[in-house]
């Protein structure tokens, strides 16, 4: 039965944190220097990798296109969240709201394949050293590339109209910092059984599939590394990895507990919590992450500077 005094309003009011009134100031500045720190870190490998031939390998092919992902993926939240926090307006409009949750999903999506990817080609560089080039040749990496971003831009779109295709009635405030699955589906009228049930399965498939990968290539990579003969080059081959374990880490960590989870442990303070994770800080991180301590980075970077000095002084 249709409920009475339905009402359908265009737009949607973002909470986030607006029951911390004396928060908002320092907030709007970490998230701000989060936003920067993330820009900044992602545009320098992004750029450091184009600019330096020697980086021109598959792993930093793949890194190339994970540090330009979070660059929009940063973009898709963070303004929005930054405005809210310094204005007294935090409306956003029903378009506006599916607009954001589309691209969030699209680059969410594809971050979890390109993860995957990224540990096959470890896998490869490790497990299988004299045949890396040949299996890891330029087509197969951009085929590899271009899946990852095709079915993010499916999912999203199978997603996103699963959760818009509801009326919304009653309050119209949502309990987060931007338009997420779960806060937005809890204020839509109707029977979404079904639509939790698609959010769920795809979920299933986008976040497991590609981590059951890069478990088993990690199991296959750690049981290579600890049969080689040099404490040299298991400590090289584990440094290599390191740094992409991390991200899977907190990148999966967080999406497994958001999206695969009952709806009863649904928990609006635990969302704002872990959504920070996979919005602000994996993305900050990534750059710090994958450069520090990498001597590929550095080379390169001094590589570049050189080359521009050179030029310069020519002229």
């Amino acid at each position: 039965m249709e409920k009475e005094n339905q009402t359908v309003f265009p737009e949607f009011v973002l909470l986030g944190l607006s029951g911390l009134p004396e928060l908002q100031a320092l907030l709007f500045l970490v998230f701000l220097m989060s936003y920067i720190t993330a820009l900044m870190g992602n545009f320098f490998i992004f750029s450091l990798s184009l600019a330096d031939p020697a980086l021109h390998t598959p792993m930093y092919f793949f890194l190339r296109n994970l540090s330009f992902l979070e660059i929009f993926y940063t973009s898709v939240t963070l303004p929005k969240m930054l405005a809210n926090l310094i204005s007294d307006d935090k409306t956003i409009s029903l378009i506006g709201c599916a607009t954001q949750m589309y691209f969030l999903l699209f680059l969410g999506g594809t971050e979890c394949f390109l993860l995957g990817v990224m540990a096959y080609d470890r896998y490869t560089a490790i497990c299988h050293p004299l045949r890396y080039s040949c299996i890891m040749n330029n087509t197969r990496c951009t085929v590899m590339a271009a899946a990852s971003w095709l079915s993010g831009i499916f999912m999203s779109f199978g997603e996103t109209s699963v959760i818009f295709i509801f009326p919304f009635c009653g309050s119209h405030e949502i309990n987060h910092f931007f338009c997420d699955i779960p806060p937005v589906l809890k204020l839509a009228c109707g029977d979404t059984f079904l639509s939790e049930v698609v959010v769920f399965v795809v979920a299933l498939i986008f976040i497991t599939f590609p981590f059951v990968l890069i478990l088993v290539s990690y199991l296959l990579i750690i049981t290579t590394i600890m049969k080689m003969p040099s404490a040299e080059g298991r400590h090289k081959a584990f440094s290599t990895c390191s740094s992409h374990l991390v991200v899977v880490t907190l990148f999966y960590g967080t999406g497994i507990v958001m999206y695969l989870r009952p709806n009863s442990a649904y928990s609006p303070d635990i969302d704002k919590l872990l959504s920070l994770f996979y919005t602000v800080v994996t993305p900050m991180l990534n750059p710090i992450i994958y450069s520090l301590r990498n001597k590929e980075v550095k080379g390169a970077l001094k590589r570049v500077i050189a080359r521009k000095c050179f030029l310069n002084s020519g002229h």
